[in-house]
């Protein structure tokens, strides 16, 4: 896969960075669009999205869609490239979740104190550091102008240590918290400071698996069930809001919500996020965090917020019982499995006027494709620039996120999918054999 056609672009991404960031100072972030839901929430949540993140860093893989801006490129030319549940909490000490796969526990009851769980949890949370090589060029009178090159502390956040065998302990923490990291740091409870290696991330899902040696661990935290949480449940967020400085910060709030969907625009392109909502404070530098239940399990992985004035107590997290398949896939596999076009999108809605009537298309919703990879699924399909896609096996396209979902919700690799699209005000058909993102190389 070329990095050139990768929706990690930190190009695609800075285009994009039309969104108030709730990690912007610690995280370098991008941006996201509204909540899709009624026509009467819709407009509430426009006004949210803005302000809504999943934060960017910088370019790692490629999938299948790249968000676009670049409309005289485009128009002018057509051509361009493309643990054990019996304990009464739900941390466990360093023997625990130490082989196999990882899973969801149920739901413990403790006796023990709000103190006591937080005592227990925090050791197995961590900071996470996010350290890019820079060139400087230093300027003498005397001398010849020398380029340096150095490491700096790019951005942080947090992470949950869930595991631990005899070599390596695994770290969740959110994907736009690592991404574009040359190196990645790892602050303990300890005082101690780790170098991470990397397993493997999904932008989409926003979430990513380190490894550090397990020699620096001695406390994991287990998945509670999020799926039997209710509205107004005790929860209790600890992360590092405002970098390591303020690290395994407590703040306790409750559920507000359960089953939110919220849509956020990552360097993987639009998705639907589905989270949790707290009112429990998240700040900068919380993303990778743990939303505990009141057993100390891992309820949720604190990610978004929302950053307006006069807007308080607007937490969300991905539930445990979303993030524990992804992490197994990563550990499995390195990476998140999922179907591959080889297009650039972007939605209709998203064309400027002067530029959509040039189209000459009886719709005015769909998605035009603004770049095609070479030797691609897509590509062998007969796809080009400038068609606009309008459905996928008889469903209805509307935008970019409803064809991403539709293909990674009800796909696989080897499917065959029938595409109906608009080409120069013609409406054609073609069959795209479907292949995987991890098939394709990156630079």
């Amino acid at each position: 896969m070329k990095q050139s056609h990768s929706e990690f672009s930190s190009e695609t991404a800075n285009e994009t960075q039309s969104a108030v960031i709730s990690e912007k100072q610690h995280e370098n972030k991008k941006s996201n669009n509204s909540k899709k839901i009624s026509d009467e929430k819709k407009k509430v949540w426009s006004s949210w999205a803005k302000t809504i993140s999943a934060g960017i860093i910088g370019s790692v893989l490629t999938l299948s869609v790249i968000p676009f801006t670049n409309y005289s490129d485009l128009f002018d030319s057509a051509t361009s490239s493309q643990s054990s549940a019996q304990s009464h909490s739900g941390t466990s000490r360093e023997e625990a979740n130490s082989s196999g796969s990882v899973k969801v526990e149920a739901t413990v009851v403790s006796n023990s104190t709000i103190a006591d769980m937080v005592e227990e949890a925090a050791p197995a949370i961590v900071g996470v550091v996010n350290v890019q090589n820079q060139t400087s060029n230093y300027y003498s009178p005397f001398e010849q102008p020398q380029a340096t090159d150095e490491s700096v502390e790019s951005g942080s956040g947090s992470g949950v240590i869930f595991k631990k065998d005899s070599d390596y302990a695994y770290i969740v923490t959110n994907y736009h918290v690592i991404e574009g990291a040359d190196e990645i740091e790892v602050s303990l409870d300890s005082g101690d400071r780790a170098k991470a290696q990397l397993v493997g991330g999904d932008a989409l899902s926003d979430l990513a698996v380190l490894k550090i040696e397990s020699s620096y661990v001695t406390s994991v935290l287990s998945f509670g069930d999020s799926s039997t949480l209710r509205a107004g449940e005790d929860v209790i967020a600890i992360g590092n809001p405002l970098g390591l400085d303020l690290s395994r910060t407590v703040t306790q709030g409750i559920v507000s919500a359960v089953d939110r969907t919220v849509s956020v625009t990552t360097s993987a392109g639009d998705w639907d996020l589905n989270v949790i909502q707290t009112d429990a404070a998240i700040n900068p530098g919380n993303s990778g965090g743990a939303l505990l239940n009141t057993a100390g399990q891992v309820v949720g992985i604190n990610s978004l917020k929302i950053s307006e004035d006069g807007v308080e107590g607007l937490g969300f997290a991905i539930p445990s019982n979303d993030l524990v398949p992804i992490i197994n896939e990563i550990l499995e596999k390195g990476s998140v499995q999922r179907v591959y076009l080889g297009v650039g999108l972007m939605s209709l809605s998203e064309v400027p006027i002067m530029y959509l009537e040039r189209l000459n298309i009886p719709v005015e919703e769909g998605v035009i494709i603004t770049s095609v990879e070479s030797g691609s699924a897509a590509d062998d399909a007969g796809l080009e620039v400038q068609d606009v896609i309008v459905k996928i096996d008889d469903q209805s396209v509307a935008d970019s996120t409803d064809l991403r979902k539709y293909l990674y919700s009800n796909l696989e690799v080897g499917d065959q999918v029938t595409i109906e699209f608009y080409r120069g005000g013609e409406l054609k058909t073609t069959t795209v054999t479907l292949e995987s993102n991890n098939a394709v190389t990156t630079n």
